[in-house]
């Protein structure tokens, strides 16, 4: 099977995608395109996957870069491939304007989103899930990009495939953490069933990337969550019982 990469008009020409798991070498709960090292999948299966996405990327696999994601507002700037693959960094944002390197976030329902200000020729790569979006991953990638000499106004991100509002349950706790933060935040949650709340991680991302002063901010449309033939879904895995699930990588390249 081929590869299924989902593209958004807002940021061609740029080389881009938001891979699906469609076309991979994974087999079992990881079937398709794991691009996770973090997963308990076979790590040749992952290294053959992660090389199909740098060869669709036009690229080498050392230039396919990620970071250790760890749900925080960091942000690194990057102008070479690490030296070793444990060089990583812990951080959830990437910012670059060197041409060659690409740009990965892997998620399982969580945010990825892809920046580009093409007239200053300047990219970035956030992974957003609720914690880091509270916590303003999305505006430090933002920042960090200016530090490069892009402008907000003319910076587009796109939202990639993550867990949509009717399948995102949450509990009180969850709710009062976004009420303590900013009252109004309450526009994100509407009321499930049994005191749980349904919250809406893609409208929530989307404020904070247009409260930014992002021009053009949008969702690709597409939930992790109720596609298990495309996506990967944390919180399917569990649901289903499974004991691990695959990540989806989404991608940019100058």
């Amino acid at each position: 099977m081929t590869l299924e990469i989902l593209t958004a008009d807002a940021l061609a020409p740029l080389r881009h995608g938001f891979f699906t798991r469609r076309g991979g070498a994974s087999s079992g709960i990881f079937a398709g395109l794991n691009c996770g090292p973090g997963s308990s999948d076979q790590s040749d299966s992952v290294r053959m996957n992660c090389a199909r996405v740098a060869e669709a990327m036009e690229i080498t696999t050392d230039a396919l870069l990620t970071v250790h994601q760890v749900h925080s507002p960091d942000v690194v700037t990057i102008d070479a491939p690490w030296q070793e693959p444990d060089d990583r960094p812990r951080a959830d944002a990437l910012v670059t304007s060197q041409p060659g390197l690409a740009l990965a976030i892997l998620t399982a329902d969580c945010q990825p989103v892809l920046f580009a200000d093409q007239q200053a020729q300047v990219i970035g790569a956030a992974h957003a899930g609720w914690r880091g979006a509270l916590s303003g991953v999305l505006e430090n990638t933002i920042d960090a990009m200016e530090d490069l000499g892009a402008e907000r106004a003319r910076i587009r991100a796109v939202i990639g495939p993550c867990i949509s509002q009717s399948a995102y349950e949450v509990g009180e706790e969850f709710l009062e953490e976004f009420l303590t933060e900013d009252p109004d935040y309450s526009r994100f949650f509407i009321n499930g069933i049994d005191r749980k709340y349904q919250f809406d991680l893609v409208g929530f991302g989307l404020h904070r990337l247009r409260s930014a002063g992002v021009s053009d901010a949008q969702w690709i449309g597409a939930c992790t969550y109720s596609d298990p033939d495309r996506f990967y879904s944390y919180r399917r895995s569990v649901h289903n019982g499974q004991a691990d699930y695959g990540r989806l990588i989404s991608t940019i390249r100058l």
